[in-house]
């Protein structure tokens, strides 16, 4: 994310090359991880960074010098606020369960020509909402731990412990990169600065490091499906040329085995009963877990979750709800679960009216019971407060 922070970018570009090789070579974990998962690689979010900082080079170029873009915006910082929108929200609505969890919108004011957001924040938005992402890293230097969400504090405190609905899995996210971080695991490494984060298992909540506002991390898990964690790659921000073969090793499995970790949870499709068609955008709540995800255009969706067995429900507008158990195995791929939607009488005859047909026999017997359904209802409603 940080142009001076450089070690993520060759690392990334180091993947695609280390990628495509063993493809070629018909590795069997590569081919089946990329014949099963759509990856996309950013080497560079800040480009006018690193080129500043790059110019200066690894010994010179300083501990903030490439941070900033172009315009002089830290993208770390630059992302929608969403936390406080969902908070706030909580604050006022006495029944939480009507408050988003999830696909919060962008406020107005954030959407605005005039407002501090930097194009390639912009870029990266835009990126998202085009792609479902399931599972993402932010590549970053100058300590060595993987944070997660959230990285916001809710009061606003300088730090404080912030997890989100799906903290025990965030944990597991960056437990399986830290652990496998060759450099992370050695008892015997230096500490970076001041704090020891090798107590921790090398991993600690974002907000409980330190309150970042506006953080890409945060930004994904409310308006997306998308969970991201960030890793702090190196001591060393931008370390010599000489260096890196040695940094490609230590991550060279963080970086496979977390992609695999995609793997892991639910998947399936969401069908209209009559036509078989995907529902777009129908949701996917997890039970005792406050936050869902929706499907994509063609009726997909990945859920990530640890194994377990798990309450879910699939619901959209306009159709009755379905819930089923799915159970997540320790193997490492998804389970298959799929739900089909039966409309609403009322969605069927919207439907039909609005393309000039007839309502069947069936569907009117069916609203006239809801109907009646509703009138004993009011009418029993109405004697008991008479009765009172």
């Amino acid at each position: 994310m940080h142009g001076n922070e450089a070690l993520g970018r060759e690392l990334v570009l180091n993947l695609m090359q280390y990628m495509c090789q063993e493809y070629r070579k018909g590795n069997p974990r590569i081919v089946h991880l990329v014949k099963e998962t759509r990856i996309h690689l950013l080497p560079s979010m800040n480009p006018d960074g690193y080129e500043m900082a790059a110019k200066k080079g690894s010994e010179l170029s300083g501990w903030a010098l490439g941070r900033y873009s172009y315009e002089g915006i830290d993208m770390n910082h630059n992302f929608a606020d969403l936390n406080s929108v969902m908070w706030d929200a909580q604050e006022i609505e006495m029944d939480k369960k009507k408050v988003p969890n999830h696909y919060i919108p962008i406020p107005e004011y954030y959407t605005s020509e005039t407002a501090m957001v930097a194009t390639e924040t912009r870029a990266v938005i835009n990126w998202m909402q085009l792609i479902p992402f399931v599972l993402s890293a932010n590549l970053h230097g100058g300590e060595l731990v993987v944070t997660y969400p959230y990285d916001m504090t809710r009061d606003w405190a300088p730090k404080d412990l912030t997890p989100t609905p799906d903290d025990s899995f965030f944990r597991w996210l960056a437990t399986v990169y830290a652990t496998t971080n060759q450099v992370m695991v050695n008892p015997d490494r230096r500490h970076c600065h001041n704090e020891d984060f090798m107590q921790g298992n090398n991993i600690i909540n974002g907000a409980n490091w330190h309150t970042v506002p506006g953080s890409m991390n945060d930004f994904s898990y409310l308006h997306t499906n998308c969970f991201e964690v960030t890793v702090e790659l190196s001591c060393d921000k931008f370390p010599h040329e000489s260096e890196l073969p040695t940094e490609w090793e230590n991550n060279k499995e963080s970086l496979l085995v977390y992609m695999e970790q995609v793997h892991r949870g639910i998947k399936g499709v969401v069908r209209d009963k009559d036509t078989n068609d995907g529902i777009a955008d129908a949701i996917i709540a997890v039970d005792e877990i406050n936050h869902d995800i929706r499907t994509a255009f063609d009726g997909d969706y990945w859920r990530l979750l640890n194994p377990g067995e798990y309450e879910v429900t699939a619901k959209a507008e306009g159709y009755f709800p379905s819930t089923r158990l799915c159970r997540v195995n320790y193997e490492p791929y998804p389970t298959i679960c799929d739900f089909t939607l039966t409309k609403t009488p009322k969605q069927r005859l919207r439907e039909i009216l609005a393309k000039g047909g007839k309502i069947p026999k069936d569907l009117m017997l069916r609203l006239r019971q809801i109907r009646l359904r509703k009138l004993r209802a009011s009418t029993k409603a109405i004697n008991r407060r008479r009765s009172q």
